[in-house]
């Protein structure tokens, strides 16, 4: 089993900046990507930002050249850079992991999220 902790959100005036931090805990050595979702109102949960093991990125269009996502593979924990906040970036972001050697399978474990305002 892996246990993720978020930590990081809040309230921010639009424009602004916040970092958020994720922690992997346990069996780590099963999870390769982490990453962020999100799940704006009536809508699908969206991906944010995911980083592998190997320190590739994918970013979601709404946030691309806005957010960056980081790793510190020694202390397996991921975090997210945001800034130029927007209002419309206000949700619960949470921490994913997929595991090691199914990665078409997405997260399967998660944190369980931090709520980050974006006032206007």
């Amino acid at each position: 089993q892996v246990q993720l902790v978020e930590s990081g959100g809040g309230l921010v005036q639009g424009g602004g900046s916040l970092r958020l931090s994720c922690a992997a805990s346990g069996n780590t050595h099963s999870i390769d990507a982490m990453g962020w979702y999100r799940r704006p109102p009536g809508k699908q949960r969206e991906l944010v930002a995911t980083i592998t093991s190997s320190l590739i990125t994918n970013y979601g269009d709404s946030v691309k050249g806005r957010f960056t996502i980081s790793r510190d593979v020694i202390k397996n924990t991921v975090y997210l850079e945001m800034s130029s906040l927007k209002p419309e970036d206000t949700d619960v972001y949470y921490c994913g992991a997929a595991p090691r050697g199914m990665p078409s399978i997405g997260p399967i474990y998660w944190g369980q999220g931090t709520q980050v305002t974006v006032s206007s």
